[in-house]
């Protein structure tokens, strides 16, 4: 890295330098937008990615970026904001959340900032992309599940708007995002954190080119994206080759079948050419609400199913995903949308169960592949919230909570992750602090803990589920969220058992409980509460075939009882919480025998 020669030959050592100073530029991006923003959705969740990208637009370094943010997606989102503004200067930035131009989805509001050389030529862009408590929808959530259209979604979207000229506001921009949303100075205030982001990964990219010089950084990033599709083709050199299908099915929501939303991934493994085919055609058309996929969450949510399935570390970037073929369809549910579809909720649910049809796909193929299905998204415990603070002059509020969720899946070598979150965000978003919420907002949160014996039982056991409840506490509470998994929980792969399924409720101040699962758009006054329990993950591969000390150990920590080790796992556990070894070599040998 020291030469500024672009001919220069490149080394592993540089190529190690080089793609630690790049990550290290877009983690400083992401380190400015967690420390600056005002939503608890961004700050405290850390629902937010920050990524750079060739002047190309192709992908170079993502840091710990949320996948379903940054995989696919800015890649679009910078040709769109090429073709829009076919001039581009220093001090221009650009609004961009158009799912029509790559963005993921409306809420996912992000700033485009082109890098040029100190001759005015485009060198890379940086984008810095953060979940909004609020996009100025038609009702006070970011998730418009219900929505027939992108009017009755009611978001303001920008397909690469220029916000900022010569590196100032273009402020009627500005105003008119601050007449919308419904806490204009939290949203300004997550602008600026957005735009500051960018900034940085603009100033640190030209002090890098100052280093090293600007077309040798071109050589040392086609160079580095030649090693990860090498990386990539060794990795899928690895894999069985085959074709198999994936399906799984979304709850049955406002505008769609009755039965669910089945979804169908098909793949194509072929070793010798280092490649993979993921074929998603096969699925219904785009429905009338707000749960189609974008185009960039389409691509991506198969992408992460695959990487997934891999079980190596490959570098995300462009040259890695040279050797995968993503195939779409027009007007697809999982494909590329047509204006005026709405796809207001297209980073999770739907995107999540596509992710789930790969992992089972690539189960298929053979023992020590794929995953079971990640449990579905978004329970209460995960809701956005609004209305006015008594306590505070009556101001109004609206933030997403992630308070629970854990979800996490078996896979061939390790049980189900215990924050897994949402499968888009891969565990990198955060649990909220319980009495950061508190202090934040005008809500009182009651419990948060696991549920025993929700697990998927699996050689590798899914995730337990989790339960959270909270309550208004001086304010009326509006609580917005959409729960997949009620109806069709997180199925097993390889023998393994499904988790068990989500529930939500409301508790009335008199008594009475009210079941609200799905989509659901609640009004809590004092004395109310609702309680969300998030699906737990399917396991991987027989239950039978589970390490008794791990079945100990999960009993002694409350994810499993005694009755349940010995009825799935076939595991006896003694007075003292030990394994009773000829007890258990019994059952196991009576539930085999049963089995066979």
């Amino acid at each position: 890295m020291n030469t500024t020669n672009p001919s220069e030959p490149i080394d592993s050592l540089d190529l190690a330098i080089f793609s630690k100073r790049m990550e290290g530029i877009a983690r400083k991006m992401q380190n400015t937008l967690l420390r600056s923003a005002r939503s608890g959705v961004i700050n405290t969740g850390r629902d937010f990615s920050c990524c750079v990208l060739t002047a190309d637009s192709e992908l170079v370094s993502v840091a710990e970026s949320l996948p379903i943010h940054v995989m696919v997606g800015p890649d679009l989102m910078a040709e769109s904001m090429k073709a829009f503004h076919p001039q581009l200067s220093a001090g221009d930035a650009y609004l961009h959340n158009s799912p029509y131009h790559g963005c993921s989805h409306a809420a996912d509001l992000s700033v485009l900032v082109p890098v040029m050389d100190e001759s005015g030529r485009h060198r890379f862009t940086v984008m810095a992309k953060a979940h909004q408590a609020d996009i100025g929808n038609s009702i006070p959530t970011t998730y418009h599940a219900a929505a027939r259209d992108v009017y009755e979604e009611g978001a303001l979207i920008f397909a690469a708007t220029k916000v900022q000229s010569d590196y100032r506001d273009i402020d009627d921009i500005v105003r008119m995002c601050e007449m919308r949303i419904r806490s204009p100075e939290q949203w300004r205030g997550d602008y600026l954190a957005s735009l500051g982001s960018a900034r940085v990964g603009q100033r640190e990219l030209v002090a890098l080119a100052g280093e090293v010089g600007w077309d040798r950084l071109e050589v040392m990033i086609q160079a580095w994206f030649d090693y990860s599709e090498k990386l990539m083709g060794l990795a899928i050199g690895r894999l069985p080759a085959g074709k198999a299908t994936g399906q799984t099915t979304h709850d049955p929501f406002p505008g769609t079948p009755p039965e669910g939303i089945v979804i169908n991934a098909t793949i194509g493994v072929r070793p010798r050419e280092g490649t993979i085919t993921l074929d998603l055609t096969d699925n219904i058309d785009c429905l009338p609400n707000g749960l189609n996929l974008s185009e960039a969450c389409a691509r991506t949510a198969a992408m992460v199913g695959t990487f997934n399935s891999l079980g190596l570390s490959v570098p995300t970037n462009a040259g890695s995903f040279r050797r995968l073929d993503v195939r779409l369809r027009e007007n697809c549910v999982v494909g590329i949308p047509v204006h005026p579809t709405s796809c207001s909720v297209a980073t999770q649910n739907v995107a999540d169960r596509l992710t789930n049809a790969v992992h089972l796909a690539f189960a298929k193929l053979a023992d020590g592949y794929g995953m079971a299905e990640i449990g579905g998204v978004q329970t209460a415990a995960q809701a956005v919230i609004s209305g006015h603070d008594r306590a505070h002059e009556n101001r109004p509020f609206v933030d997403q909570l992630i308070l629970g969720d854990t979800l996490g899946a078996g896979g061939p070598k390790a049980d189900g992750w215990l924050a897994m979150i949402t499968t888009g965000t891969a565990g990198m978003s955060f649990f909220d602090s319980v009495e950061v919420d508190e202090i934040r907002h005008p809500i009182l949160v009651r419990q948060r803990r696991l549920i025993a014996d929700s697990e998927g039982p699996g050689r590798f056991r899914g995730a337990p589920a989790s339960l959270v409840e909270f309550e208004p506490r001086g304010s009326q509470l509006e609580v917005l969220y959409q729960s997949d998994g009620t109806i069709h929980p997180a199925q097993g792969a390889r023998g393994g058992g499904p988790g068990g399924p989500a529930r939500n409720f409301v508790t009335r101040s008199g008594g009475a409980i009210e079941d609200a699962d799905g989509w659901a758009t609640l009004t809590l006054a004092e004395g109310d509460t609702v309680t969300g329990i998030s699906p737990g993950g399917g396991g991987y591969g027989p239950p039978l075939d589970r390490d008794p000390s791990l079945v100990r150990d999960d009993v002694a920590e409350g994810y499993v009882s005694a009755a349940r080790a010995l009825a799935q796992y076939g595991v006896a556990i003694d007075d003292t919480g030990g394994v009773d070894v000829p007890a258990t070599e019994k059952a196991r040998a009576d539930q085999e025998g049963g089995l066979g």
